[in-house]
Parts: C-alpha cells; sequence; structure tokens
C-alpha cells in the first residue's frame, strides 16, 4: 500500500524502561541494530499497527505497555535504489512512519524475540535513550533523529538525561558506549533469570 509519492505507511516503536533505556533489537543474522518496526496494513490505525508489529518483533501485548506520545505528522526516508526489488523501482521510494514512545509496565522476561516464524531480531538490549546513529543503516539515521528529538520531551521526568534535554543539547557519546558492549550499561529491569544484559531470542 503506497501513497501517491511512492511511501509505504509504517510505524517505528520508542520502548523504554522504568530507567529510560530504550529497547534495542539486533536484526537477525546480522550486525545492525535498530528499534521495532513495520508496515501499516489496509483498514489497520497507526495505534493498530504498533500493537500488532510489538507482538510480531517482541513478543508483547497492549497491557505489557503505555503508551506516552507519539510523532505528530509523518517521518519520511528514501530507500536507496540498490535496496528496492528491481519490480518495486520508479514506483517505490521508501518509508513514511509514525513514531510511538511506549512504556514497558511488564517484565524483561514478558518480551519473546520467537513470537511469530519470522523474527525480526535475534538478540536485544536496554541502550541509553540517545541511541548511537552509527550502528544504524545510513539511509534510517534522519528519521531515528527526529523521533527521537521530537519524543525526548515526554521522557518520564526523573532520568538523568533529562538536564541535556532542558539545555537543548544531545549527550556525547562515548566510545564505550557502542550496544555491542553490553558491559557498559546497568543490567535490565526485572528480567525474571538474572542473564545479562544482551539477550538472545529464545530457542
Amino acid at each position: 500500500m503506497l501513497d501517491r509519492e511512492g511511501f509505504r505507511p509504517n510505524v517505528g516503536i520508542v520502548l523504554l524502561n522504568q530507567r529510560n533505556q530504550v529497547f534495542w533489537g539486533k536484526r537477525i543474522r546480522t550486525h545492525s541494530w535498530q528499534f521495532p518496526q513495520g508496515g501499516i496494513k489496509h483498514g489497520e490505525s497507526p495505534e493498530q499497527a504498533m500493537f500488532r508489529e510489538l507482538h510480531e518483533e517482541v513478543g508483547l501485548m497492549p497491557d505489557h505497555v503505555r503508551i506516552l506520545a507519539r510523532t505528530r505528522d509523518w517521518l519520511r526516508y528514501e530507500v536507496p535504489d540498490h535496496y528496492i526489488r528491481r519490480d518495486a523501482r520508479g514506483h517505490y521510494k521508501g518509508q513514511k512512519q509514525i513514531w510511538f514512545l511506549l512504556q514497558l509496565v511488564g517484565r524483561d522476561c514478558d518480551m519473546n524475540l520467537r513470537a511469530t516464524d519470522h523474527p525480526e531480531f535475534d538478540a536485544w538490549r536496554w541502550n541509553d535513550y540517545w541511541v548511537p546513529l552509527d550502528v544504524v543503516i545510513e539511509f534510517k539515521r534522519d528519521v531515528y533523529q527526529m523521533a527521537l528529538s521530537e519524543l525526548a520531551r515526554f521522557l518520564p521526568r526523573g532520568n538523568h538525561h533529562n538536564r541535556y534535554l532542558r539545555a537543548g543539547m544531545r549527550p556525547h557519546r562515548r566510545d564505550d558506549d557502542r550496544p555491542t558492549a553490553p558491559a557498559t550499561l546497568p543490567p535490565p529491569d526485572d528480567d525474571c533469570s538474572g542473564e545479562p544484559a544482551e539477550q538472545p531470542a529464545a530457542s
């Protein structure tokens, strides 16, 4: 389902824990990390699509989360031609997205990357809110920056990043903040198992 300009409607999900850290998923069989996202089906509202994608990619149900905010307008990114199937070139241009900011009210162990037969991620971790964009595929980076910037003012108060947000600053990323080094972050909230911060998909 494309709009007149060739963009496919899509939703993106920024999922927070109680420390205002965000769910960061490793795409299956790759070394790239991203937020959950997916297309909006015909007849779905953005919110309905968000809850469906949340379950398909992360295994969570609506009662596991609370909606804090969503972006006001569509955020668009174009996909380079070499990533587009040949039969779609010329009419498919990219994605337009509504982004949702959610807070987890369930437990870490409620997540299940194998909720469907076609998993998107094979591992996940909690990451600081300002994710390292250098591990995001290049053509999505501007949309990630726009979504995080628009949603940042809805972060629950009391998190240490708020001092940067109030000052209109983005905290600088240290070299050891990359998501490949889970030991740099505190352990997850109530993960029910005592496993390390970077969680593989259940087999």
